[in-house]
C-alpha cells in the first residue's frame, strides 16, 4: 500500500486532508514538518500532505523555508474547510471546564468561546495531540478544540460544535511528491509555484513583476522572506495561474529570470475546484 505523510497525531486535520485525497494510501503521521520531508526524502513514504496557508492565521511559516531546498515538488492542493470542536471526557459539562488545549493557530481561531466562557487556552502541539492527552487525562475541567474526526478516535465528548470564529475558516494544502508531475498544459485551469531571489539593484522587484502584469498573468500569492538570517537576503514565493508551456507565462517567466538571482519552479499542478467553486 501507498503511504502518505502527515504532520500531527491521528485525527488532526492534515490527517482529514490526506485521507480525503488519498483514501486507499495509508496516512503515516509525524511530529514535524521536518520529520514529514526526511520521510519523504528517505523514500519512507510516496506523497506528503502539508498544510502552506490558513484563511484566518495567514501562512505556515516553516514550509516557506523547508520547501525550496527540499527537492521535492508540489503535484497538487487541495482545501479543507476547519471545523473545530469542544471535546472534553465523559461527565464535562461547560461549566466544569476551566483549561482549553489545542494547536496555537487552532486556539487563535477560536477565541470568542474562550472569551465567553472565561476559560484558559493551553497551547499543544497539534490539534489531535490536544485530544488525545485530554482523553488520557480524563479530567472534566480540561477540553481540547480539535476536529470532530478526533473526538471519535479518543472518546470524547462534545461539548459545542463549530466553534470557530469565521465560517470561512480554510486550510490550504499542497501535496508534495519526490518526482516533478507536471500538469498538461490544456486540460482546466493550472497553478505554477515558484521560489525567486531578485538582484540587489534599485527598484529589482517592480522590473522583476512587470512581465506578469504586461501579459495578464494573474498572480494569487506573493510572500517574502528571509534567507540565512540576513535582512539583505530576500527570497519570494508566488503562485500564479496559468502554465509555463503557454507564451504568457513563458514571457513573464523570461522577464522575472532576467531580473533574478535565482529562479525555481516547485510545481506546476491542477488548481483545485475550490478557487472556482468555493468548496471542495
Amino acid at each position: 500500500m501507498k503511504k502518505i505523510v502527515y504532520q500531527g497525531e491521528p485525527g488532526a486535520n492534515s490527517h482529514i486532508a490526506s485521507h480525503a485525497v488519498y483514501p486507499d494510501y495509508e496516512a503515516v503521521p509525524a511530529p514535524t514538518f521536518e520529520d514529514c520531508f526526511q520521510a519523504m526524502s528517505r523514500g519512507d513514504v510516496d506523497l506528503a500532505m502539508i498544510p502552506i496557508e490558513n484563511s484566518l492565521a495567514g501562512r505556515v511559516a516553516d514550509i516557506h523555508h523547508l520547501l525550496p531546498d527540499s527537492g521535492l515538488h508540489i503535484i497538487g492542493e487541495f482545501f479543507l474547510p476547519i471545523r473545530f470542536q469542544l471535546m472534553a471526557p465523559h461527565g464535562a459539562t461547560l461549566e466544569t471546564i476551566k483549561t482549553v488545549e489545542s494547536h496555537v493557530h487552532g486556539l487563535g481561531q477560536c477565541r470568542r468561546i474562550l472569551r465567553e466562557h472565561g476559560y484558559r487556552a493551553v497551547v499543544a502541539g497539534d490539534t489531535a495531540g490536544a485530544a488525545r492527552i485530554i482523553a488520557e487525562s480524563g479530567d472534566i475541567t480540561r477540553a481540547a478544540l480539535a476536529p470532530r474526526f478526533a473526538a471519535e478516535l479518543y472518546g470524547l465528548d462534545i461539548l459545542a460544535e463549530n466553534v470557530e470564529d469565521a465560517e470561512h475558516n480554510t486550510t490550504r494544502f499542497v501535496i508534495l511528491s519526490r518526482e516533478a508531475v507536471t500538469a498538461p498544459a490544456d486540460n482546466g485551469p493550472v497553478l505554477t509555484t515558484f521560489v525567486f531571489r531578485v538582484r540587489n539593484i534599485p527598484a529589482a522587484l517592480y522590473k522583476a513583476l512587470g512581465g506578469f502584469a504586461t501579459n495578464g498573468i494573474n498572480m494569487t500569492k506573493l510572500e517574502s522572506y528571509q534567507l540565512g538570517g540576513r535582512f539583505t537576503a530576500t527570497q519570494f514565493y508566488a503562485d500564479v495561474e496559468g502554465h509555463p508551456d503557454h507564451a504568457n507565462l513563458t514571457l513573464a517567466l523570461q522577464e522575472l529570470a532576467f531580473f533574478s538571482e535565482e529562479l525555481r519552479i516547485l510545481g506546476v499542478y491542477p488548481a483545485a475546484s475550490f478557487r472556482a467553486h468555493g468548496h471542495t
